[in-house]
């Protein structure tokens, strides 16, 4: 997989296209996470494509609406960034149909998060124009809308070419596993990345089926990973910069384009 220099990175072509590219390549599925952590952000990285999961059941207690901010030069200390979330059918409510109980303030407060956290670091300019379309998302009222614009800008940030498309306007059939493999088919993929997490419930015949290979991926678990599973990645972008950051990520991404070219 060929990647850029952060500083020549453009919007993904198809963060708001359904379109669907030509088969190939890795990809992964995730629910529009606020904020990735570092590991989901390393995982979507590494793939040619990232399916949106937006048409599941929402979830109070993960990270679909708040993510954990780490602080510049002490990442022990955390606090909780939330957008408070209303669902209208209740606890059946799918992602992307949760709404942000009050956009204007949810935008203001997490803005202001942000910068108080991150203002300092050398790399705030870059970082707070590359979140702008994050600030701008929060006018759909939408959670899983601001969720997604925050790991495609940080995405974008980084230099990632792939592809974005959503769940809900692939066609896939009911059950996890079998769901999951529809989806990778539907757009045209056959390596699926799976995270260590996903690997434990996994059912991989609905994949061997449509010959899509199942490839895990595991992150680093020292250094800059060593809470890269629990707070958000813009600690880590702010620290080390989205050129330091993205040959990183580069580096762990080459093992799975790899498996991508063996599959």
């Amino acid at each position: 997989m060929t990647r850029t220099n952060p500083s020549s990175a453009t919007a993904s072509p198809a963060a708001s296209s359904p379109d669907l590219p030509a088969s190939g390549g890795l990809c992964a599925i995730h629910q529009p996470n606020l904020f990735p952590r570092l590991t989901t952000l390393a995982k979507l990285f590494a793939a040619d494509t990232w399916i949106v999961l937006d048409d599941v059941q929402f979830a109070r207690r993960d990270y679909q609406h708040r993510t954990r901010l780490a602080t510049l030069g002490a990442p022990d200390r955390t606090k909780w960034l939330s957008i408070p979330t209303h669902l209208p059918q209740g606890r059946q409510t799918s992602i992307r149909e949760t709404l942000i109980a009050d956009p204007g303030l949810a935008r203001r407060r997490t803005t202001a998060m942000l910068r108080q956290y991150y203002g300092a670091s050398p790399h705030w300019p870059a970082i707070a124009q590359a979140l702008e379309p994050v600030a701008a998302a929060f006018g759909s009222g939408r959670t899983a809308a601001v969720a997604e614009a925050s790991a495609r800008s940080l995405l974008n940030l980084l230099g990632w070419k792939g592809r974005i498309l959503r769940s809900s306007e692939l066609p896939a059939r009911p059950g996890r596993s079998q769901k999951l493999a529809d989806l990778a088919a539907a757009a045209g993929t056959h390596t699926y990345l799976c995270g260590t997490g996903g690997m434990k419930y996994l059912d991989e015949d609905p994949f061997t089926a449509q010959a899509i290979t199942v490839a895990p991926f595991r992150a680093p678990t020292t250094r800059i990973w060593s809470s890269g599973g629990q707070v958000s990645a813009l600690w880590t972008l702010a620290t080390l910069g989205p050129a330091a950051l993205a040959d990183r990520l580069g580096a762990l991404s080459g093992a799975q384009a790899e498996l991508e070219s063996a599959a």
